[in-house]
């Protein structure tokens, strides 16, 4: 009797446990999903910073080997590559630096995002001097 009712809580207990589980990964892919989607909208009307809070807070909502996860970072690659080209110091270093920080943010037992870190860097100490000069 006392062994059937212990196996009864851990079945339970375990149930409980995946059903969390799922949850918390479902609410988390939804709202990556809707951020991405705000960052993508606010980027189409030309708005800046909607443009680069969308695709960070998209970041921020990691999960591992999501494609979204790419997107949004190649996203604010981009937003980084386009402000430089057209001389926009300040707004290539805040796009490059959401970029590098939102992969900072999501450190856990890994640092996710390491080869985005390194290029960011890189960005961000050629354009560091350029802005100084201005």
């Amino acid at each position: 009797m006392l062994k059937e009712k212990m196996k009864s809580i851990l079945v339970n207990g375990v149930v409980i446990i995946v059903i969390s589980l799922f949850l918390f990964l479902a609410g988390t892919w939804w709202r990556m999903s809707a951020q991405f989607s705000l960052g993508q909208e606010a980027l189409r009307k030309g708005d800046f910073p909607g443009a680069v809070a969308g695709f960070e807070s998209a970041l921020h909502m990691y999960i591992p080997f999501h494609p979204t996860i790419k997107k949004a970072a190649e996203q604010l690659w981009l937003i980084g590559e386009n402000n430089e080209r057209a001389g926009n110091v300040t707004r290539a270093l805040i796009a490059y630096r959401a970029l590098r920080s939102s992969f900072y943010a999501d450190h856990w037992l890994v640092t996710p995002g390491e080869e985005w870190i390194a290029r960011c860097d890189k960005k961000i100490a050629a354009l560091i001097p350029m802005q100084r000069e201005r």
